[in-house]
């Protein structure tokens, strides 16, 4: 069995250019270098070394195998360092989740950032619709969650991210009747609407204008939901960051008026008040502090 000693010793050599600095390098005497090596040659039954010369040089055979041999290397440094990584009481894994009104393109620029930071950090990206990221939190299943919160709930803490308005729209000529301002929503019920499914499991769900005993579409992600109000299916409330562009083109209006609203809605980046936080959940929440707000200059 090829040790890590021997490979180790392979490196020394050739970084070094002899048996003889490769001993030095390893803190090691040169016939141990040497019998280590003679081991490692006959377990392979090739030569590593052509031996002819002034200095020490890999045969064909062996730099072939010295080059495989540095990602052994590669990984046992990536090890050790994971290993006093830990040894500090670091966390391995963070659960995120994101909500589906959160601007995803700011949010990931972030993350990145603090993943360059942070290695050894693998972020587990969940993302969630209304109520499913609070949900999430709550029952222990996530970090931190990066939605909106109710501000008077003390079971969270929670810092601003951003703000997202949330706008009616469809296409142009989807209702048969005049929009105005002074239109209502009793006037919209008999046309169909686009709304997202809820992904919390148990409690109260989220209900955000939601035509109650009208005829309705649930789709699974604000995406979807886009692309069916712009295929003229439905008449729908979405994040003004993914429409902006369709609102400013004509491909979308925005029906909001006196009484068919929108709303603002705080972003924040939210953690379970009572719950221990852990060194890098921490470090990621000072994080936030730091880089956020954002604007929403790009679109998700």
């Amino acid at each position: 069995m090829v040790t890590l000693k021997q490979i180790q010793a392979l490196d020394a050599v050739v970084r070094g250019g002899s048996f003889q600095s490769g001993a030095r390098i390893l803190h090691k005497t040169h016939p141990s270098v040497i019998n280590l090596l003679g081991k490692l040659e006959d377990q392979l039954g090739f030569e590593l070394f052509d031996r002819g010369g002034y200095r020490t040089t890999l045969t064909d055979a062996g730099q072939a195998f010295y080059r495989c041999s540095l990602r052994l290397l590669d990984d046992h440094v990536a090890l050790e360092d994971l290993a006093r990584y830990l040894g500090q009481g670091k966390e391995a894994q963070l659960r995120i989740v994101i909500g589906d009104v959160t601007p995803l393109t700011e949010t990931l620029r972030l993350l990145r950032g603090f993943a360059d930071l942070h290695p050894h950090v693998q972020l587990d990206l969940g993302f969630e619709n209304l109520s499913g990221p609070r949900e999430r939190l709550l029952d222990g299943d996530a970090d931190l969650v990066i939605h909106h919160v109710d501000p008077s709930d003390t079971r969270f803490e929670y810092q601003s991210v951003t703000r997202v308005a949330i706008i009616p729209v469809a296409v142009p000529g989807f209702f048969d009747i005049r929009i105005s301002t002074d239109t209502r929503y009793e006037e919209l019920r008999p046309y169909l609407q686009c709304i997202i499914r809820d992904t919390a499991k148990h409690g109260d769900k989220d209900n955000y204008f939601v035509l109650n005993n009208a005829p309705c579409m649930t789709v699974g992600d604000q995406h979807t939901k886009k692309a069916v109000i712009l295929q003229g299916m439905a008449w729908g409330h979405m994040p003004d960051f993914m429409v902006a562009d369709e609102i400013e083109s004509g491909a979308l209006v925005s029906i909001a008026g006196r009484h068919i609203k929108g709303t603002e809605i705080d972003i924040v980046v939210a953690r379970a008040g009572a719950a221990p936080h852990g060194v890098m959940a921490e470090h990621l929440w000072r994080y936030f502090q730091d880089k956020a707000p954002f604007r929403n200059n790009n679109k998700s």
